[in-house]
């Protein structure tokens, strides 16, 4: 696969926004190793490969088990998941996915049993961002792997 264009080089201030934006999702009330799931799991519902590779690496670095790394796809029938990141990833498949109609209350309700109104918030935010980097990857084909050495992704030993 051949990248179609480097839309970080040809749209600097955008693409600083929303690393700026990425960055301080850090400082969410969101655990990183749900903020891992999350991109990970929005990254597979959207088919992105750069983002896909990126956030499974990272998750690595951060300590994440490799069997709760293939099981992210089966969540629900997987026992390797607590409440609360059942909870995020079921929200993050009701963002990414808006289903028509709108996110059911009842679904709300059920994530706001396992997460605080400012969780779901960062939460929300976490979403919105990653499903931005993944259309841009997939609109312009950003190649898997293509940044390890940029972003110390080399390190999850994974290549």
């Amino acid at each position: 696969m051949t990248q179609r264009l480097n839309y970080a080089q040809h749209s600097p201030e955008f693409f600083k926004r929303l690393s700026d934006l990425s960055m301080g999702l850090k400082d969410s009330v969101i655990e990183q190793q749900i903020r891992d799931l999350v991109n990970i799991r929005a990254s597979q519902i959207n088919g992105c490969a750069f983002c896909l590779d990126m956030h499974v690496k990272e998750a690595k670095i951060h300590g994440e088990s490799e069997l709760r790394l293939y099981h992210v796809a089966i969540w629900r029938e997987s026992n390797l998941f607590i409440p609360r990141e059942r909870a995020a990833l079921a929200w993050t498949e009701a963002v990414t996915n808006l289903p028509e109609g709108g996110i059911p209350d009842e679904l709300y309700e059920r994530v706001r049993g396992q997460l605080s109104e400012k969780e779901v918030s960062d939460l929300t935010f976490s979403i919105m961002v990653i499903n931005a980097w993944n259309r841009a990857s997939i609109a312009f084909k950003a190649v898997p792997g293509s940044a390890d050495k940029a972003y110390g992704l080399d390190r999850a030993g994974l290549n």
